[in-house]
């Protein structure tokens, strides 16, 4: 059985390097290629740049020639706050966007970009990981630097719903930088999960867990045009394993 060409953007961020990494180890089942606009942060994480590309998600040429031939697109690329100034004493640090780098041009038009190239090189699939908020045009999140990022995020994914590719829309809670694979994941829909938390727990979950999430996406049938929030419980059992099932538990549309 050939194996799964798989292209992934945002290929040096917290979460997207765990993705590669995840899907380089089931070499059997993937042929994974990385995109990343820094040539020097990706030679810093893999040591290597072979199956890798430098673009900009701005530019669709350069995703035109990375996604020659994949079968699927797994999207991790956002925009990204910055620290504005130094923080004054006893107030809060306040935080903008790089001159073009608003959510705007990053979470919409750039993932505009990277679902029209895709739907046009035949790519079959596309996995999105975006965050959960997006029913609140008041959460905080929206107030950085004016950019409006969750409603951007939503936008985007409204767009991808629309363009008949098969989809799979992962809005995660907070992430946390823990170790995966010890924790019961839940999947829920419209910031349930977010505002009224099971058992009152954080609306949280590892990057890693979110990352074997999106690699059991990309095998399961039942992930197939499906959107959904996701966080976790804290470490113990049971611990999530059958995949399948969780997806089974999701429904499709924003």
């Amino acid at each position: 059985m050939s194996c799964l060409k798989v292209l992934v953007t945002g290929a040096t961020g917290r979460t997207g390097s765990l993705v590669v990494k995840k899907l380089q180890e089931r070499s059997s089942e993937f042929e994974v290629w990385g995109f990343a606009r820094s040539q020097s942060k990706l030679q810093e994480y893999y040591g290597t740049l072979d199956r890798f590309f430098v673009g900009d998600i701005r530019d669709r040429s350069s995703l035109e020639t990375a996604m020659q031939g994949c079968q699927a697109l797994v999207i991790l690329t956002s925009a990204v706050p910055l620290l504005k100034g130094i923080p004054q004493p006893g107030q809060p640090p306040q935080m903008e966007f790089a001159p073009g780098e608003l959510p705007e041009a990053i979470d919409y038009e750039g993932q505009v970009h990277q679902i029209d190239v895709a739907k046009a090189a035949g790519v079959e699939h596309i996995v999105l990981v975006g965050s959960m908020g997006g029913t609140n045009p008041d959460h905080f999140l929206n107030k950085i630097g004016n950019g409006n990022i969750l409603i951007w995020k939503r936008k985007a994914e409204q767009y991808l719903i629309d363009s008949g590719i098969s989809y799979t829309i992962i809005r995660a809670g907070g992430l946390l930088d823990q170790p995966g694979g010890k924790r019961q994941l839940l999947v829920g829909k419209d910031d349930v999960l977010l505002n009224h938390p099971p058992d009152g727990i954080p609306p949280s979950i590892p990057r890693s867990d979110v990352a074997e999430v999106v690699v059991n996406a990309l095998r399961e049938p039942t992930a197939r045009n499906k959107a959904f929030d996701l966080i976790s419980y804290p470490e113990g059992d049971p611990v999530t394993i059958d995949f399948a099932g969780l997806f089974a538990q999701t429904t499709g549309g924003l």
